[in-house]
């Protein structure tokens, strides 16, 4: 016979069931709701939108237009910063993810005068705030000939993810069974051909996980770009507020330049989703 359920143990399963799904599903519709509106306002023209709010679309579809867009392609300052915007996050997440996996892997596995004190100096640069070190280092940027270059802004960016970087990867890398590692010494492999061979395949979510995270901060970073950039190597997010500054009206622009601001992160997040849970849930089981 089967007992008797209590009041609370019913609530939880029906919590934990249809309700649940559907508070989570408003709640996604209400998550995209901003970016619906920016997508709607940047098709519609600078009357439309000084008229009446995004939602009038859905009354009045003749509003649509791709105007705004053929004018953002025409602004040499957006579509410069785009670019701008590329070459600055790239390489910045490209370093961070390959110095990072190598560095992390050091610290797991390899024996090397005073490892752990080095990792505790790394886990110590985790609480340094970013604002505490942009005079300082403008100053040795400026010595060194690369502030106002794109190369100084990546630089300042990969400097400020390693920390985390190899915090994140030397804990997920120190999970990974000492037996694997001594096997594949045991059939020859040196300590590159173990990394590349072994432990990358191995830490393949965690890694995937860091690049996202890197990408994500870099791209919608606007204060070390406002900082260590010119005019010359802006990224998108502080050519837009130049827009705003100078052309408080030039609404035309504002939308689909900040619209395709916010879709590429997106869509570099769904895009690899699948990594970036199978990461999160690695290192919870761990």
């Amino acid at each position: 016979m089967k007992a008797k359920q209590s009041l609370g143990s019913r609530l939880a399963e029906g919590v934990g069931g249809g309700l649940v799904r559907v508070f989570l599903i408003v709640v996604g519709l209400f998550w995209l709701v901003p970016t619906i509106g920016l997508l709607l306002a940047s098709l519609r023209s600078p009357e439309n939108i000084a008229a009446s709010g995004w939602w009038k679309v859905f009354t009045e579809p003749s509003q649509i237009t791709f105007d705004s867009y053929a004018k953002l392609l025409e602004n040499d300052d957006i579509t410069s910063s785009l670019l701008n915007t590329v070459w600055i996050t790239v390489p910045a997440t490209l370093l961070v993810v390959i110095i990072g996996s190598l560095a992390g892997y050091a610290f797991a596995w390899m024996e090397f005068p005073g490892r752990d004190w080095w990792f505790l100096g790394v886990v110590g640069l985790l609480v340094v705030p970013v604002q505490v070190a942009l005079i300082p280092i403008a100053e040795l940027f400026g010595k060194i000939g690369v502030f106002g270059s794109v190369i100084g802004v990546v630089l300042f960016h990969v400097g400020f993810g390693l920390p985390f970087a190899v915090f994140l990867l030397r804990n997920f890398f120190a999970e990974i069974p000492r037996e694997l590692l001594e096997a594949a010494r045991l059939d020859g492999a040196g300590e590159l051909r173990l990394f590349f061979r072994v432990v990358m395949p191995l830490g393949g979510p965690a890694i995937a996980s860091l690049g996202i995270f890197q990408f994500l901060w870099v791209w919608n970073d606007m204060l070390v770009a406002l900082i260590f950039s010119d005019s010359g190597s802006q990224p998108i997010t502080v050519a837009l507020q130049t827009q705003v500054r100078q052309f408080g009206n030039n609404i035309d622009v504002l939308a689909p330049g900040a619209f395709i601001s916010m879709v590429v992160p997106l869509a570099v997040f769904f895009a690899f989703q699948r990594q970036f849970v199978s990461g999160v849930m690695a290192g919870a089981v761990k």
